[in-house]
């Protein structure tokens, strides 16, 4: 007999094996699962892992295309999702390791979706009622001892109902009006398939409401006077108090009064200096928000990233809400770890010799976890993504426990003819934690030249500027996840994902989100028949109370029953009007489709539309005057083509994006003769000699094949003459590998 502990992936139990275990590990496997016996004081222990959910909800009788529909149950996922098909070897190696023992601890993420992975374990393959439960926030092997020997006799309840209860939620409401709206525009003879949510429509609706604003919004014109002068030859830029003139002919008063003005002189000089104060720690949002604006990494990627660095035990867990770190995890001995990695040792040292380490933590908490902090464990073999990210939380963690930085404001007020223009600057005095999160700060440094009240500026120019108020800017795919945060709709886990389901499903589209056609047409339509599906504050009541839930204050039946009863209202207003919307949406989804394929005009013919087409070999694009026109030209495969919207400024050919998973998206020309296409200078010398033999240089990933010059629809590159065997590529100076 013995204890078994289940983790939620293959890696948390070997980290957690490799923790508990006092001496010898035993690693085994059961139809290729790995499990780890080890002995641990004087109790033997048996480590088995889940891969995710092993459980998935689904109907318990299908009947088709039904809804209303409610009557579910937890199934194991194999028997429900062909692409989870291999979850069903580690659901029979827990049931198998079961068996003998007599004693069962859940060691799952410490969240919602882990406490539901561990109780469907529990209860469906081990047939216990419920288990002792191992919070940790590291897999660090001190805090997963202190965690086994800490661990609670019973599940986290109040966390299991609430995110049962979340499971049971998002499935009645995707399920039904999915299946709704798909049925609507069954019912016009066409078929796609629809989906909306619970936090999905409101999501959308957000962005279907910015586009609106953006295109109602009328710009309204209004002039700025600019003065260029010197001082001691240093340039100095100064704009008219009044800013900005919504009255052309009082700009114009100013531009006469001043307009033979050789010089002017600085009436008044302020300055001000001031603390600017660390940033926070990293909750998940902030995180998320920080890898978009440094490395342009999408939030759900940041996310992935994150949960793999953890998974590795370089970071704590990423999925929370926190920006506050306590002392309890051990600051100085974090940092005297850190300071044994080259990359962070000088940092390190320095603040370990501050008197007393104390961080600026935030106001937002989290009853799980901690804010983000790497443990100290030195990183190895990570990919260029997952080290950006490893970097920018190692600099953030350092950041927060650094000296304020200080900056100094200085103003400049200069009087041209009894015309006040004011100059301004701000510059870093003393850099504080600027030092530490290099290069992440991006601030403004504008110093102005030494001047001193009562001297005298030599004026260059002074000119009138004419401009207009701008439209709102679009959400980009961080600025809508702290919109949704801020309206609490969805959680830090879930946000990433919602946004990534609406570019799926064709809603919306761009690096800069704009609502397609089938987006906009959508939301209207709802709001026409089915407002509720969209109404925030259904979407945050139903939050509330999951918090209620976890908390131990509601009952999770309760709120399902308040649920369904909802649902089933909205359900009858989208049946009554099943037509109407069923054309509206179909209308939409044909536009939405022409807009997502079209790629320009064709070169050749100049008449038609270059379109992507999908054939027995992939994706190509074509002209839309076949057989007038048998314009054809091949498109990459394994990636997802969209129109850059914009022609090769070489060959005038369209050009187009190609993004495949987890690279960058990359701008082509579709012409496979354009010029840009061609490798020039010394790199093309290069090419041309390894082309015709007179450079021979083996690979050296595979060892065996020649370095030869290939070529794809992105250009010119080197590579290994074993493809497909061996991958390995090297870019040309002026373009890219394929």
């Amino acid at each position: 007999m013995y204890e078994l502990i289940i983790t939620e992936k293959p890696a948390a139990a070997k980290k957690i094996a490799e923790a508990l275990a006092d001496g010898k590990l035993i690693k085994e496997s059961y139809q290729e699962v790995p499990y780890y016996k080890l002995t641990h004081g004087n109790k033997d222990i048996v480590v088995a892992c889940a891969v995710g959910h092993l459980y998935g909800l689904a109907e318990k009788e299908k009947k088709g295309w039904k809804f209303p529909s409610f009557e579910i149950e937890w199934k194991p996922i194999s028997e429900t999702t062909k692409s989870s098909a291999f979850t069903k070897k580690y659901l029979n190696a827990i049931k198998k390791l079961a068996k003998s023992a007599n004693e069962f601890t859940v060691a799952t993420d410490y969240d919602q979706e882990g406490e539901v992975i561990g109780l469907n374990v529990i209860r469906f393959i081990c047939n216990k009622k419920d288990a002792y439960r191992m919070k940790f926030s590291t897999l660090t092997k001190d805090e997963l001892r202190k965690s086994y020997e800490n661990k609670s006799k019973h599940l986290d309840w109040g966390q299991a109902e609430s995110g049962e209860a979340r499971h049971f939620l998002d499935w009645y409401n995707g399920i039904n009006y999915s299946r709704a709206l798909t049925s609507a525009i069954k019912s016009t003879g066409t078929f796609k398939i629809m989906s909306t949510g619970r936090v999905q429509g409101p999501a959308l609706k957000i962005i279907v409401d910015r586009e609106r604003e953006i295109k109602a919004f009328v710009p309204k014109p209004f002039w700025q006077i600019q003065l260029i002068g010197e001082h001691n030859n240093q340039q100095i830029t100064a704009w008219h108090k009044q800013d900005k003139f919504w009255e052309k002919d009082k700009a114009d008063k100013v531009i006469e009064k001043t307009r033979n003005a050789k010089n002017a002189k600085v009436d008044n000089i302020e300055r001000k200096q001031f603390n600017q104060l660390p940033p926070f720690p990293f909750d998940l949002t902030s995180l998320q928000i920080e890898a978009y604006r440094c490395f342009n990494i999408s939030p759900k990627e940041t996310l992935d990233i994150g949960q793999e660095l953890y998974t590795s035990g370089f970071i704590s867990y990423p999925r929370t809400s926190s920006q506050q770190l306590p002392s309890t995890i051990g600051y100085q001995k974090i940092l005297s770890e850190l300071s044994k990695q080259k990359n962070y040792a000088e940092l390190a040292k320095s603040l370990a010799k501050k008197s007393k380490l104390a961080p600026n933590s935030g106001k937002k908490t989290d009853p799980a976890h901690p804010a983000i902090f790497p443990t100290g464990i030195s990183p190895s073999g990570l990919k260029d993504k997952e080290a950006k990210i490893y970097d920018l939380i190692v600099k953030r963690f350092f950041a927060t426990f650094a000296e304020n930085a200080v900056r100094e404001t200085m103003i400049v007020d200069i009087n041209c003819n009894e015309e006040i223009f004011a100059a301004k600057g701000t510059r870093t005095i003393e850099k504080g934690w600027h030092i530490f999160y290099y290069p992440y700060v991006q601030l403004e440094e504008i110093e102005l030249p030494n001047v001193k009240q009562g001297e005298k500026i030599n004026i260059k120019k002074i000119e009138l500027l004419s401009k207009e108020t701008q439209p709102p800017k679009r959400y980009t795919p961080a600025s809508i996840i702290k919109e949704l945060e801020k309206r609490n709709l969805g959680t830090k886990a879930t946000r990433s994902e919602i946004i990534d389901t609406l570019f799926q499903r064709g809603y919306v589209q761009g690096r800069a989100i704009e609502a397609t056609d089938l987006g906009t047409s959508t939301t209207e339509t709802l709001e026409k028949y089915s407002p509720k599906i969209l109404d925030e504050e259904l979407t945050r009541h139903f939050e509330i109370e999951m918090e209620k839930i976890r908390e131990k204050q509601e009952k999770k039946e309760d709120l399902l029953e308040e649920a369904k009863e909802a649902i089933t209202k909205i359900l009858v207003d989208l049946k009554k009007h099943e037509k109407e919307i069923g054309a509206e949406l179909s209308k939409a989804n044909r536009a939405t489709q022409d807009e997502m394929s079209f790629l320009g005009i064709c070169p050749i013919c100049k008449e038609g539309n270059l379109m992507t087409r999908r054939g027995k070999y992939g994706a190509f694009a074509a002209c839309n005057k076949y057989p007038n026109c048998k314009t054809i030209f091949s498109l990459p495969k394994n990636a997802l083509i969209k129109p850059a919207k914009k022609d090769c400024e070489i060959c005038g050919y369209p050009k187009v994006l190609a993004i495949k998973k987890s690279k960058q998206p990359m701008e082509f020309c579709l012409n496979p003769k354009c010029p840009s296409k061609n490798v020039e200078g010394e790199a093309g010398i290069q090419a041309k000699a390894i082309a015709k033999g007179e450079i021979h240089r083996k690979c050296p990933k595979c060892k065996e094949g020649d370095i030869v010059l290939r070529g794809s629809i992105y250009g010119r590159f080197l590579g290994c003459s074993k493809y497909p065997k061996c991958r390995y590529t090297e870019k040309l100076e002026n373009n890219s590998s394929d």
